[in-house]
């Protein structure tokens, strides 16, 4: 698992480790990660061309000690000091001694050419206590690095980003490759900031950091300890019964999909209710089909409402009056009502788009877009429930706080009609087969995102192309 720590925590820790090593021995270890960091992107070193764009602080200071590094492995390194009377001095004095350059950010004509000529640019300009953008005098310094041929590395995270909450509040560095010490930063994990940072590596450098992560991100093996498998004794009922009820007759295609997903998901069986049963039966005969609403389907194990439901409140209603665990997506997270649901004992998983969340919010899609941390712990706080939050990176928070999870296993490609409906049935099967509403929702958006990167490769692809790609994603998982 992918760990996360903000910035207060990273700052303790390195206090701590300070204390107990030689003075600048912390900033050597950085550094030397960062060059050979670099120098794997660059694959030759001798004879290329290194821009180093520094600002003052620590920050600066890692791409000094890393260019001198550079330097006397025979590149041609440039400094330029965005405050040249703030530059760590220790650094600047090492690049010297290796024949690195120095030109000041004002020196227009010479550091434009340097720039448009270099390999590599590093950008050195702000730590991880950056706030609000980029500063106007390093602006120009960002766009001509992107403009130029040259492969952009961050030290730490791009400059510009928000570390603590992964929102761009102004122009940023658009990084290939950001070189993180210690541990990884929300900032990297979730949009929009992640689009800024390219490929992340972890350089380790000691750090001692506590169990209570801020942001987490699954991987295989912990997916692969999550997953349902059925035992010697399991029957359809012991593997858990999921509940659909979703679809109408104007929409009668989301009921279909949602019980795709749910049938991918583990469970043993799936019940449906509503409108759409013909539907259902000639896609999937082996769904137990019902017409009599939720409170007469027969027991199961959790609840999937809302897909492509229309006004239908009463199934919304009933669904969540029931005592267990209840996914509520579409059309029932407009028609739930918040109480009923900060009043359920069961767990409840809320799936929204930044849409829907900015419905709920009573806020602007851009605004959640533009801070997708915030929102979905402000969700998980108004409703009592936990919620998924869709989007490039997926989002899933628990009320109270705790560890936010991050997915990022998709591709741009999932965004097409009935996917999400796909999510809510494989993420409803996995509630009744046991898991909790993080854990189910955190997998779910798991195997979802390597389902769809594997019907795609690299081609449109449709929602039931997706489900039908579940199991690849669910076999490479336990591989």
């Amino acid at each position: 698992m992918r760990s996360a720590y903000g910035v207060e925590t990273v700052r303790a820790a390195e206090r701590e480790l300070m204390a107990r090593l030689p003075e600048g021995a912390l900033m050597q270890r950085a550094a030397a990660g960062l060059a050979a960091a670099c120098a794997e992107l660059m694959g030759r070193v001798y004879g290329s061309r290194v821009v180093l764009i520094v600002g003052s602080g620590d920050n600066g200071g890692d791409a000094l000690y890393a260019g001198a590094r550079l330097a006397r492995r025979g590149a041609g390194v440039t400094a330029v000091l965005l405050s040249p009377e703030r530059t760590h001095p220790g650094g600047l004095a090492t690049l010297r001694r290796a024949g690195g350059r120095v030109h000041s950010a004002k020196d227009n004509a010479p550091l434009e050419r340097a720039i448009r000529s270099a390999d590599l640019v590093v950008d050195g300009i702000v730590g991880i206590g950056g706030k609000g953008g980029l500063r106007p005098e390093a602006v120009p310094l960002a766009e001509l690095a992107a403009s130029s041929r040259a492969a952009v590395v961050a030290v730490d995270l791009p400059s510009g980003i928000e570390a603590d909450t992964g929102e761009v509040r102004g122009a940023a560095i658009r990084a290939d490759l950001t070189v993180t010490f210690g541990t990884h930063k929300p900032g990297l994990l979730i949009d929009p900031a992640r689009e800024y940072a390219g490929s992340v590596r972890l350089v380790d450098i000691g750090l001692s950091l506590p169990d209570a992560a801020e942001a987490e991100a699954l991987q295989h093996a912990d997916v692969a300890a999550l997953l349902p498998v059925p035992g010697a004794e399991s029957d359809k009922y012991r593997r858990g019964v999921v509940g659909i009820a979703a679809g109408s007759s104007r929409y009668p295609g989301a009921a279909v999909l949602a019980v795709a997903g749910a049938l991918r998901g583990g469970a043993g069986a799936v019940r449906y209710v509503g409108p759409a049963g013909d539907a259902v039966i000639a896609r999937f005969p082996e769904t137990l089909v019902s017409d009599q609403g939720p409170k007469r389907a027969g027991r199961v194990q959790a609840w999937v409402v809302g897909p492509g439901a229309g006004d239908d409140a009463q199934s919304v209603a009933e669904v969540l009056a029931q005592d267990v665990p209840v996914l509520v997506d579409a059309d029932g997270l407009r028609l739930a009502d918040r109480d009923l649901v900060r009043g359920r004992k069961a767990p409840t998983l809320l799936t929204p788009h930044a849409g829907e969340a900015a419905a709920l919010l009573g806020v602007s899609r851009e605004s959640v877009e533009g801070a997708r941390l915030h929102s979905v712990r402000e969700l998980a706080e108004r409703y009592g429930a936990a919620v998924l939050l869709k989007g490039s990176t997926t989002l899933v928070a628990s009320p109270g706080g705790g560890a936010v999870r991050v997915n990022a296993t998709g591709t741009s490609w999932l965004a097409t009609a009935g996917s999400g409906d796909v999510l809510s049935g494989l993420a409803g099967s996995l509630l009744a087969s046991g898991l909790g509403a993080l854990d189910a929702g955190s997998v779910a958006a798991y195997l979802h995102g390597l389902a769809g990167r594997f019907a795609a490769d690299g081609a449109p692809v449709g929602a039931h192309d997706v489900f039908e790609s579940i199991r690849s994603a669910w076999r490479d998982v336990m591989s």
